[in-house]
């Protein structure tokens, strides 16, 4: 008898699951995506430049935490429904690509490939989801309008707009990574378990909002991630994309463990300890590799880089 990879296993089991594709809703809700922007121009090094580290710039990156989330609106519905899949990544699918391209529309033609060989789950790049590619290309944004502010203060010249810029850009960066540290956005587990269930997890369509958004909002200070963050050693990232995909495997690896808290009540009401510690170690995570992103984004902007010169 032929025996499956895991992941075709789960591919199988699930086949049989009517597939429903539903707007994914906002990683940490308003309150955490705020959290995790502002600490981590916090909590930046001493060595990036002080305007991505003062009060201003805290208020900012804070007010740009939910701003992708503002963009799911019916009113506006080709961008709403446009940028969802940039907010997760269902990697038990996208294991079956196996290693992840770096570019997004490498990774399109990856889906294309593959898809053929599992016609039961219909798979698109679009419903597996665009999470990490939105991440990466952000980033460089960001490196781009650093590289920008050498440039202008090499020349004496004004960095006004560009450290608009470089805050957005940080910002709407910061949006994605906290997504990516919220375990629900990394799996097909997104809100309420589904295939095979013998332990008994959850089956509603309630634990993604009750975690991230209701017991967030009621138990989790600000205080208590910033003492972690503090804890932290800000690192300089050799690769970005290998380590945000690392980042995402440890996130993904949480999903049962949150699922087993939340079938012992951990995340009702007050919830419980191991409750809260878990939460904020996802939050302090974020944060954590936020500010790892914008410090390696800034080192990396003072490389060497052969300027566009229009087509030639």
């Amino acid at each position: 008898m032929m025996k499956l990879h895991p992941v075709a296993k789960v591919a199988v089991a699930l086949s049989f699951v009517p597939f429903v594709f539903v707007q994914r809703s906002a990683a940490w809700g308003a309150d955490g995506h705020r959290m995790i922007n502002r600490l981590a121009a916090q909590y930046l090094p001493a060595d990036v430049p002080a305007f991505m580290r003062n009060g201003e710039a805290q208020d900012t990156l804070e007010y740009l935490g939910p701003e992708p989330d503002r963009w799911k609106n019916r009113a506006e519905s080709e961008l709403s429904a446009t940028q969802s899949p940039d907010h997760f990544i269902d990697m038990e699918w996208a294991d079956l690509v196996g290693t992840l391209p770096k570019r997004r529309y490498d990774y399109i033609r990856e889906v294309d490939k593959i898809a053929p060989a599992h016609p039961e789950l219909k798979l698109t790049a679009e419903k597996i989801g665009f999470q990490p590619w939105e991440v990466e290309e952000n980033y460089q944004r960001l490196k781009v309008a650093f590289r920008e502010y050498r440039k202008l203060v090499a020349a004496n010249a004004d960095t006004g707009p560009d450290k608009k810029a470089i805050l957005f850009y940080a910002g709407w960066l910061g949006h994605y990574v906290a997504d990516g540290s919220q375990p629900l956005h990394d799996s097909i587990q997104y809100n309420g378990w589904t295939g095979p269930n013998p332990n008994g997890y959850t089956t509603e369509h309630k634990i993604h909002a009750k975690f991230e958004s209701t017991y967030v909002s009621a138990n989790v200070p600000r205080v208590e991630i910033a003492a972690l963050v503090a804890a932290s050693t800000p690192k300089l990232m050799t690769d970005e994309w290998s380590d945000y995909l690392t980042y995402l495997r440890t996130s993904e690896g949480q999903v049962e463990k949150l699922y087993q808290l939340d079938k012992a009540g951990a995340f009702d009401g007050a919830g419980t300890p191991a409750g809260k510690a878990f939460t904020e170690e996802r939050i302090a995570a974020g944060v954590i590799e936020l500010r790892d992103m914008i410090y390696t984004a800034w080192v990396r902007s003072g490389d060497p880089v052969e300027e566009y010169k229009g087509a030639q």
